[in-house]
């Protein structure tokens, strides 16, 4: 990942025990803190986003915590941890994602669910603004999972769904604009040639992957901040040092699936996650009708009745939709969990034995 503020402080939020029953945010309307005291301790940064992978395993990373310096900004800290602007600002809906604040605690939602789909080539879930991919390896040795955030279509140039494959590939490429985007930025009095030549004012950054759905592009991009956002007019974008990596190691001929995965389920260490994003403008399905008969599916699929599920907390996650993993299940005697309630909306502030860690 990015180096950019190289030098933020991680800060590891070691929690008391909480019953899981109080993150439904009954009561908690004075915005106070259901759990114990917060004590913090310095660790390094946890950087990259390259795991392997455990067979049946469904979720990847760890929740980290930083206390942010006078002079960070979201953007900053997004690139440095490998995450997308709406990333830091989903998970931190009460941070000024301008001026954070010094000894501001800000939530990184490094841990993620990985999609349904095939856990091969270039997985991309459009919802949550990230790309998996999932490299071939020698005989013998584990599977692995990259991710990295990325920038889609915004509304009204949405980037579609569906399979496909990297068809060619491109170093310093020429941007042929499109006669539909000449017209809108022409409209918006802001004219643009036909074609623009490599340099710091291509769009395209100086690396592309060419998908074999007719002018769509996985690209770098000349502004990196909208990386995480809906910024373009379709394809995809990813930082200039992400993509560089991925094109050096992606081959022409890879599997591409594109997937609008707003709400995904996982399990880990026995326990059933959901991670939740706000679904786009434009996607109509009606999420609240199913997102508990998934919960009681994947229940019964897995362990069966041990575990009572917490359904009032699932509508909780998915209307706050801070884009991180948190459990769905109401008896887990070892997850630590800090809830504040403002408003009756439920922001996490950490999950999961974050001291535990061990840093490499």
């Amino acid at each position: 990942m990015g180096s950019s503020g190289a030098g933020l402080g991680v800060v590891c939020v070691v929690l008391s025990l909480v019953a899981c029953t109080g993150f439904d945010g009954a009561g908690m309307d004075d915005g106070s803190v259901v759990a114990g005291p917060i004590t913090t301790a310095e660790l390094p940064p946890m950087l990259g986003g390259r795991y392997t992978l455990d067979p049946g395993q469904d979720v990847v990373g760890e929740l980290q915590v930083m206390r942010a310096r006078y002079e960070d900004t979201f953007v900053d800290i997004a690139r440095t941890y490998g995450l997308g602007y709406g990333d830091l600002v989903a998970a931190n809906p009460e941070v000024d994602p301008w001026l954070p604040g010094a000894d501001t605690l800000v939530v990184l939602p490094t841990r993620y669910i990985l999609p349904q789909a095939p856990r091969e080539g270039l997985v991309l879930n459009i919802a949550a603004k990230r790309l998996f991919y999932y490299p071939e390896v020698a005989r013998g040795e584990p599977p692995v999972v990259e991710t990295y955030p990325i920038g889609i279509g915004r509304t009204g140039w949405a980037t579609p769904t569906g399979d496909t494959t990297v068809v060619a590939k491109a170093r310093d490429p020429i941007w042929y604009v499109p006669a539909s985007v000449r017209r809108e930025h022409l409209e918006d009095g802001d004219p643009l040639p036909k074609q623009v030549p490599p340099g710091p004012g291509n769009p395209l950054g100086r690396h592309v992957l060419a998908l074999g759905l007719p002018g769509y592009l996985i690209h770098g991009t000349n502004k990196p901040a909208g990386v995480g956002m809906r910024v373009s007019h379709g394809c995809v974008r990813l930082f200039p040092e992400d993509i560089e990596s991925l094109y050096a190691r992606v081959a022409i001929g890879t599997r591409v699936r594109i997937v609008n995965q707003p709400y995904l389920y996982g399990w880990h260490k026995g326990d059933l996650l959901l991670e939740a994003h706000r679904p786009l403008e434009e996607d109509q399905r009606d999420w609240p009708a199913t997102l508990l008969a998934q919960a009681r599916a994947a229940l019964v699929e897995q362990q069966g009745d041990y575990f009572i599920l917490a359904e009032d907390r699932i509508g909780a996650i998915a209307a706050a939709a801070h884009g991180f993993p948190v459990s769905v299940i109401s008896r887990r005697p070892d997850t630590r969990v800090a809830v504040r309630s403002a408003r009756r909306v439920v922001n996490i502030v950490a999950y999961d034995r974050m001291a535990d860690r061990t840093v490499d």
